[in-house]
């Protein structure tokens, strides 16, 4: 009879391990989970806000474009430019103050710039520049 006792105590033991296993793998796979999801989720971000800056530096550019143009040719009246993968719409209005508005669009993303140049006497000069 002592040997049956000791059997089913040893048999007892094995399932009480395996719970307890099965109970922390539960617990470390969804911290793992979690894990990655919040990797995922920063990684998605900071893509976001790299091609934002692009988007940007892309209105930038058309800002200057429109500056050379306008100062080469003063009815100068705004273009759609390709600037690396993305592109600037470039559109001009008023006639003194000049108003410059470029849209940088690079993917799903974009971002304006607003300027404002004053042109007297073939001088050029920007009165304001922002984003909006």
């Amino acid at each position: 009879m002592g040997i049956n006792i000791l059997k089913r105590s040893s048999i007892s033991n094995h399932g009480q391990a395996l719970v307890t296993l099965l109970f922390f793998m539960i617990i470390a796979i969804t911290v793992t989970s979690g894990a990655v999801v919040i990797i995922l989720s920063n990684s998605v971000s900071a893509s976001k806000f790299d091609q934002g800056n692009s988007a940007y530096y892309i209105a930038e550019s058309g800002v200057e474009n429109a500056l050379i143009r306008l100062l080469r040719n003063p009815n100068y009246t705004g273009e759609t430019l390709p600037i690396d993968t993305g592109n600037a719409t470039i559109q001009i209005s008023g006639s003194n103050p000049i108003t410059i508005t470029s849209v940088g669009t690079l993917n799903n993303l974009s971002r304006t710039i607003q300027v404002t140049v004053d042109y007297t006497n073939n001088i050029l000069t920007v009165q304001s520049w922002k984003e909006i």
